[in-house]
């Protein structure tokens, strides 16, 4: 008989079968079930605003309100990386204090669109209070985004699920109501800043841990900036054929390709579930986890496309109403970007989980030819620029798949 002592794993070094019973999800199943519900209110209230904004405002004013609301999503992409950060480390090694990386990222984000104001106002034609307005937004967003990574991280997923709800109600809640009472662009987009700066203290006090482990390493500056620099290029190379039609096509053109964009982002967002839950078991190395969720995305957009392809004119009369009915045609190429664009965001997580160095170049690749095609041919049609991103995201997507074959180096910011 051996009198051998087992050998534990190191305290860094969670994984499923370490992790305390009191901190492991109820299983895929409620996990699954509490983060899509979640997932269809957060998609369904960012469906409302546009598809309100539609009926409530001119064109002018729609195209405007977007591209305010794309920039929101753009400046609040590193709040993503930062999620993300947060729940691989805290996958691995447990809950350590992030609040002083939070503040500091949120500062920046907010800083950048303030400074970037002239230019903003200069090149979208937007009022010269909105990027104030959106910088408030934008705090708020990466500040909530430390305490979803602590629960992503700790797959606590119900909690996971009702901090989303919470975040989507503060970001859209304010908005939708601006456009209920008339308020305008800029009035919803002050009544949404307003709500929006109530969700951090919530999300916090839902994230609370009873301790940390004081062995945990901190998360190092180096993890979140290639979380925040990879995410930004997925939100970027995604909305950048939004922000194109402000520059390329007439105000009514711009207005009516902002609402295709819906389905777009439709098909990007709504197979989030399968990323969400398939990240943390990426950071422990389960390879299958990144097979079921590129089949579940995968699926989902194939589904989307077809139901796109076979109601086009319904789902822009949902989108935008009826005065934008005859552009139903292009509604399986709009599903279609944000299909391969939702796979691509699956193969970019497992890169990042893995520790890759250089995940998002093929993604900013992209994004510079999508600038370069549409400076050189000048697109000045709905159609005309819709093919370029479509073509856009079946690169950046194809790149992605192959580099995803490669091997990954040792997790950024940690020893090899």
């Amino acid at each position: 008989m051996s009198l051998r002592r087992p050998v534990r794993p190191k305290a860094t070094e969670r994984t499923a079968e370490t992790e305390e019973p009191g901190r492991r999800n109820n299983g895929l199943g409620a996990a699954g079930i509490s983060v899509t519900v979640a997932g269809v209110l957060v998609n369904g209230l960012a469906y409302v605003v546009p598809v309100l904004a539609a009926r409530r405002l001119d064109p002018a004013d729609l195209s405007a309100l977007a591209a305010a609301l794309g920039l929101v999503a753009i400046a609040g992409v590193p709040g993503l990386g930062l999620q993300l950060a947060v729940a691989v480390h805290h996958a691995r090694h447990g809950s350590s204090d992030t609040r002083r990386l939070t503040a500091i990222t949120a500062a920046v984000c907010a800083g950048a669109l303030i400074a970037a104001t002239p230019l903003l106002v200069t090149a979208l034609d937007l009022p010269v209070e909105m990027p104030a307005l959106l910088a408030v937004s934008t705090a708020a967003i990466v500040l909530s985004s430390r305490s979803l990574g602590e629960l992503q991280g700790g797959q606590r997923f119900v909690r996971l699920a009702v901090g989303m709800a919470v975040l989507a109600v503060g970001r859209y809640g304010g908005v939708i109501a601006g456009l209920l009472l008339g308020a305008g662009p800029t009035g919803a987009l002050a009544a949404g800043a307003l709500t929006a700066a109530l969700a951090p203290p919530v999300l916090a006090r839902l994230a609370r841990e009873p301790g940390r482990q004081s062995d945990v390493p901190r998360l190092a500056v180096a993890q979140i900036v290639a979380g925040c620099g990879a995410t930004l290029a997925m939100l970027v190379v995604s909305y950048a054929d939004l922000l194109l039609a402000r520059q390329l096509l007439s105000p009514s053109d711009a207005g009516a390709y902002s609402v295709g964009t819906v389905l777009s982002k439709g098909a990007l967002w709504a197979p989030q579930v399968a990323a969400v839950l398939a990240l943390p078991r990426l950071a422990r190395g389960d390879r299958r986890s990144r097979t079921v969720a590129l089949a579940v995305t995968g699926g989902c957009g194939l589904v989307l496309v077809l139901a796109s392809a076979l109601a086009g004119g319904l789902a822009f009369r949902l989108a935008g109403g009826p005065d934008y009915d005859h552009l139903g045609r292009y509604a399986p190429l709009f599903a279609a970007v944000g299909a391969l664009y939702a796979v691509t965001f699956v193969l970019l997580n497992d890169r990042l989980a893995a520790g890759t160095r250089w995940a998002a170049t093929p993604l900013w690749v992209g994004m510079a030819g999508l600038v370069a095609v549409t400076a050189t041919l000048r697109p000045h049609t709905v159609p005309g620029l819709l093919l370029a991103a479509l073509g856009t995201a079946v690169v950046v997507t194809a790149i992605m798949a192959v580099a995803a074959r490669r091997p990954a180096r040792a997790p950024v910011g940690e020893p090899d």
